[in-house]
């Protein structure tokens, strides 16, 4: 019985130690250090609560536990989305998984870019025009140089529909912001639907009601797209005004993932302006 007690006290101390953790954590940064909007005057500093949800990608209610230290499950993908959207070091992301009841890995064994080196090549040879890898959460999987230079993605950057609705970073590098909004959204409704039994949708879901108004109107609306070409416009600080046509490619060898890549569009000065932008000193890749 005194062992019991013990371990329940422990436990107790741990979640605790956890909810003031993440709340020193969430406090230290602002909306424009993860590049989202400021929506008025804050009663306190820091992020809100539905705002680190979203940018990690879970639902309000289930990070809403997690801060209050309640005894819920989690998982390592979780809080490294979590460790992710508040930037912490790797120590911090080591101190979350042991208040968290779980073993960090060890950084050794962390997984690579879940691509195929074939695909790693396509994408890479794509260069200089932008290509990326998203799942069927429209998560991330792989991104080359010329997408990260011409949209900005950054490495907090994880998700598409997070990024075009909530960092205001890329809504204003995107000249056509509001006339794509609603066919992004209608497209994501579309591959929803494709997965009616993957919870993960709901959170994600729920947090960008939360976050973003003109997420929310669009989704109330319930249009729906198949459509895999649309047109992407941005104007990048460096060069100007660049236009794609935008093609979403599926992979029939993992299911649910596309390749996306784009082409500039023709009639303009898009191919030339990228040239320059790409020819330009950056990282070397490697494939």
């Amino acid at each position: 019985m005194t062992s019991e007690i013990h371990s329940a006290s422990a436990a107790g101390r741990r979640r605790d130690e956890l909810r003031d953790f993440l709340r020193n954590r969430r406090g230290r940064l602002s909306p424009a250090d993860v590049g989202m909007p400021s929506a008025g005057r804050r009663r306190t500093p820091g992020l809100r609560r539905e705002e680190v949800a979203v940018l990690a990608g879970v639902g309000v209610s289930w990070y809403t536990w997690l801060e209050q230290g309640r005894d819920i499950k989690v998982s390592g993908s979780v809080l490294d989305a979590v460790a992710r959207a508040l930037h912490l070091d790797g120590a911090e992301r080591e101190h979350l998984y042991l208040l968290a009841g779980l073993n960090p890995p060890r950084a050794e064994a962390e997984p690579a870019v879940p691509v195929t080196p074939e695909l790693q090549r396509v994408l890479d040879a794509w260069a200089p025009r932008p290509g990326y890898v998203r799942d069927r959460r429209w998560n991330f999987i792989a991104i080359n140089a010329a997408a990260r230079a011409v949209f900005g993605y950054g490495d907090t950057d994880h998700n598409c529909l997070v990024t075009f609705f909530t960092s205001a970073r890329y809504r204003a590098l995107h000249t056509q912001w509001e006339q794509a909004a609603p066919g992004v959204v209608a497209r994501f409704r579309a591959d929803v639907a494709r997965y009616p039994d993957d919870e993960g949708f709901t959170d994600l879901i729920e947090g960008m009601l939360v976050a973003s108004p003109e997420f929310a109107a669009l989704w109330a609306r319930h249009d729906v797209s198949s459509g895999g070409q649309a047109i992407k416009a941005v104007r990048h600080p460096d060069v100007g005004e660049l236009v794609f046509e935008s093609t979403v490619l599926p992979l029939p060898d993992r299911p649910g993932h596309h390749l996306v890549l784009h082409n500039p569009k023709p009639g303009g000065d898009t191919e030339s302006r990228l040239e320059r932008l790409m020819s330009g000193p950056r990282l070397a890749e490697t494939g």
